[in-house]
């Protein structure tokens, strides 16, 4: 943020503008950033960067009323479970701990 408070905002050549925020993330979304980077690596056939791989789901998706508050059903709903058993914050733990080179509890 600047010193006035407001979040710094930069047009860019382009003609798009970047905005610089912090944002706290739950471990699913983060596991869910990197899933996006991975597929987005594999067609670009390049590395991505997490933040581009956002900036592409944003510009990507279809516009939705992202201010509508959600259902008690959704605001309450257990996280899915992926196809191996384990909850999207376990996958995201495992998967750091694979990338930091430590044995996960599912490695003998």
């Amino acid at each position: 943020m600047t010193e006035a408070g407001r979040p710094s905002l930069h047009a860019l050549p382009d003609g798009e503008a970047e905005l610089a925020v912090v944002l706290r993330l739950t471990w699913e979304d983060v596991a869910a950033i990197g899933q996006e980077a991975s597929r987005l690596a594999a067609r670009a056939q390049r590395t991505v960067t997490l933040d581009e791989a956002v900036s592409h789901r944003l510009r990507s998706r279809p516009p939705t009323a992202s201010h509508a508050k959600p259902t008690q059903a959704a605001s309450t709903a257990l996280p899915a479970l992926a196809p191996n058993g384990h909850a999207p914050g376990e996958q995201a733990r495992q998967a750091i701990d694979k990338i930091n080179g430590r044995p996960g509890p599912d490695t003998v």
